[in-house]
This record gives structure tokens, C-alpha cells and sequence, in this order.
């Protein structure tokens, strides 16, 4: 039976790049984002890499749309297999006794609320089918502290903190949850939170040692191998893939 895969925050990113590695893989993909342009854009690209993708839009830090996104998917394709919890924002890059209470309220909903709403309602239809894999998404700022990003950052921490919680509890009925800690990646949402703060890219790139940014593709490389049977025994992990940017940290 083809095998299923949700990916949140999929219109564009990391979560393009992974729907669209997962696709070459002949995996259904239901792409889920705010932006339908890009969502449908990744559909597209999934179906022309010979997979059968639909697209679902969601505001992630609502629960009903979460819900609604599993229900669709579950109609579709009959199944959730796999789960690229990924949707998220960084935020305007200002000091943390800067930022508008809105923009807190913001990065939490959409960053934390909606990665746990995503798993309440996956990892439900996961365990009814007796297990399944998730990849949740948090950072280089999940693992470090770094500054201009304090709210990204504990909403990264907190997802390391749920998937590590999570495997503690659901591992034993074959629920697999990893998380991935990229560095500076070349994505849209970083290259806008670099183009509000030039200097930090500059900062970034000196400090990774292999000096340079990550790449989506490479990123959607783990998030594929994490996801599928071949990591069958990889679980409650946090993996970094920065470039050496958090070993010297």
C-alpha cells in the first residue's frame, strides 16, 4: 500500500523540499499551508515527480484547521504514514524587550500550539493504525541561545522538549518522533528575516565552519531518511544540520 506523508508549512522551504523528496519516493503528500499559492505550486511540482498530492489550507495555530487538514488527509488517502511537522516563523529579529506582545503571541501560536495540535491529532490516526513517523522541525536556536530570536527560540526548545516527552510515551505502541536542528538555511523565511537584518547573515556565515548556509535539499535529505523504515531505530533524537554552526557553541 502507497505510504502517506503530511507536511505542514509545505507552500515553500524546507517543507517544499521535503514534499517534493518524499514525491520522487512515489509517497501521497498532502501539502498543508497558509499560502496557496505556493501550496499548490508544491502540489504541482509532487505530481509531475509522479506522486499523488493534494493541498490543504491552514492556519496551524488553530486547532480546528488542524483537525480539518487530518481529516482530509484521512478521506483522501485512507492513512497517515508519515508526519513532517514543520510550519513555523521567525519573527522581526528585534531584541526581546522590543517585540510586540502580538508578535509573541504570534510565533507561539503558529511555532509551538501548532506543532502540539498537529501531533494530537496525527499521532491519533497514527496509533489507531498501529504506528507511524514524525518529524517535528526546531533549530539551531532550539538547542543554543542565540539573540534576536528569544520567542523563536523557546518555541524550538519546546519542541525539542514534546519530542523527546513524546517518545516517553508512545514509543512502546510504535510511534517514532525525531526532530531536526537546522542552522542558517537558504530558505524564504530566512532570506526575509536577513534582508530586515543584514548584519546577522554576515555573522552567521563567519560562524559556521564550513561557511556557508545549509540548503532545503539537503535539509529534506534527513527529513526523508528520518521519516522512512530506514531509520526504523532512530527515536526521541534531535539531529543538527548546520554546517558545524552549534559545535563550536
Amino acid at each position: 500500500m502507497t505510504k502517506t506523508a503530511i507536511i505542514t508549512g509545505a507552500g515553500s522551504g524546507l517543507g517544499q523540499a521535503a514534499a517534493l523528496s518524499l514525491a520522487e519516493q512515489g509517497i501521497n503528500i498532502a501539502v498543508v499551508d497558509v499560502n496557496a499559492e505556493g501550496g499548490n505550486e508544491t502540489v504541482k511540482q509532487a505530481k509531475e515527480a509522479g506522486a499523488d498530492a493534494i493541498f490543504i489550507k491552514a492556519d496551524v495555530s488553530k486547532a480546528e484547521d488542524v483537525k480539518n487538514y487530518v481529516d482530509q488527509t484521512v478521506e483522501k488517502f485512507g492513512t497517515i504514514d508519515y508526519f513532517f511537522n514543520n510550519a513555523g516563523i521567525s519573527g522581526s529579529g528585534k531584541y526581546f524587550l522590543e517585540t510586540d506582545i502580538e508578535e509573541i503571541d504570534k510565533i507561539v501560536g503558529i511555532n509551538m500550539l501548532g506543532a502540539l495540535y498537529g501531533i494530537r491529532y496525527v499521532a491519533e490516526v497514527m496509533l489507531e493504525q498501529g504506528g507511524g513517523s514524525i518529524v517535528n522541525t526546531a533549530s539551531s536556536a532550539g538547542v543554543t541561545g542565540q539573540d534576536s530570536v528569544v520567542t523563536y527560540s523557546a518555541t524550538k526548545h519546546g519542541i525539542v522538549g514534546m519530542t523527546k516527552s513524546l517518545v516517553a510515551e508512545y514509543a512502546k505502541d510504535g510511534l517514532r518522533v525525531n526532530s531536526i536542528a537546522p542552522g542558517p538555511t537558504e530558505t524564504p523565511m530566512v532570506a526575509a528575516f536577513y534582508a530586515n537584518n543584514p548584519e546577522m547573515k554576515e555573522n552567521a556565515e563567519a560562524g559556521i565552519p564550513q561557511k556557508r548556509l545549509g540548503t532545503p535539499e539537503e535539509v529534506a535529505e534527513l527529513v526523508s531518511f528520518l521519516l522512512t523504515s530506514k531509520a526504523e531505530y532512530i527515536n526521541g533524537e534531535v539531529i543538527r544540520i548546520d554546517g558545524g554552526f552549534t559545535n563550536t557553541k
